[in-house]
């Protein structure tokens, strides 16, 4: 039954997860729109966060300790992923990028599914955020609250990492001519892998904070990789702040159309994603094409 208590309630749920999917959009976006990487391991990033939270969690009970420790193992796992791997890949044609990080990602599921099984797994809340507030008009639960306000201070952080300091002049500059940057003394290839391993941060980050939320699996990235795809086509490819708008405009979409009937919450999405494309090709927001 349709009320205007269910409205209200799909509509922040909405918001909740609009911001989560714009901050694991966000540093899918960075990681193309600075580097120029098809990162499909980047759902994978999602679901190692969410497991290495747990893990923390489950020694530590605490939800900061999972925080940090969750942040800087995908921290981790991206600098060496891009050290390895996708350092070797910047020149190559995107399907190539496609297929390896296609493969990066299957072998991270199933590195995770070896230890932990096909179980979900979860995380309470913080006691001071479990239970509901009141709003006035409603009660809403405070963690999803929460959600948002720590996913808008992590965006402001990144954009003011990336685009706001000398570490993100110098990606573009390297973008531009890395040579001319070698030149000056600055390791241009470390500067990378330290975005691409921000990028991977930012899913990471956000499958620690989902999981008070939602239950992860070993197979969960697949699903959030398509979304967040779909968020950056929306938003506009390479876009930080098309990736932010697209995640909060899918966010919605699914939330209010999933109320109606969840089987189509997804073939709105995408229906919104096909109408996009047809009035405005480079997304919302999007940039010019780096081709």
């Amino acid at each position: 039954m349709l009320t205007w208590a269910n409205l209200w309630s799909q509509v922040f749920n909405g918001l909740a997860r609009g911001a989560l999917l714009a901050l694991i959009s966000s540093g899918l976006t960075v990681i193309y729109g600075t580097l120029g990487v098809l990162n499909l391991a980047h759902g994978a990033m999602f679901m190692i966060g969410g497991y290495a939270g747990y893990v923390a969690f489950s020694y530590t009970g605490s939800f900061i300790a999972a925080l940090l420790a969750g942040s800087g193992v995908v921290l981790a796992v991206g600098l060496v992923m891009e050290r390895v791997v996708i350092r070797h890949f910047y020149d190559r044609p995107h399907e190539d990028q496609i297929l390896v990080t296609f493969g990066l990602g299957i072998c991270f599921v199933e590195i995770i599914r070896f230890f932990f099984g096909s179980l979900s797994r979860s995380m309470p809340p913080p006691a001071r955020l479990s239970g509901i507030t009141s709003l006035g008009f409603m009660v809403y639960p405070t963690y999803r609250i929460a959600v948002v306000a720590i996913v808008a201070v992590s965006l402001l952080a990144i954009y003011l990492i990336l685009y706001r300091t000398r570490l993100g002049m110098i990606v573009r500059a390297g973008i531009e001519d890395s040579g001319m940057v070698d030149c000056l003394g600055i390791d241009v290839h470390r500067v990378f892998m330290v975005v691409f391993g921000i990028g991977s941060m930012a899913a990471g980050f956000a499958g620690i904070v989902n999981l008070p939320v939602a239950p992860i699996t070993p197979d969960m990235g697949d699903s959030i990789l398509v979304q967040a795809f779909v968020v950056i086509v929306i938003g506009g490819v390479g876009s930080y702040a098309g990736a932010v708008l697209g995640g909060l405009i899918a966010g919605e979409i699914l939330s209010i159309s999933s109320m109606i009937d969840p089987a189509y919450s997804y073939v709105a999405l995408f229906a919104v994603m096909t109408l996009v494309l047809m009035v405005r090709p480079r997304g919302l927001l999007g940039a010019e094409s780096r081709t």
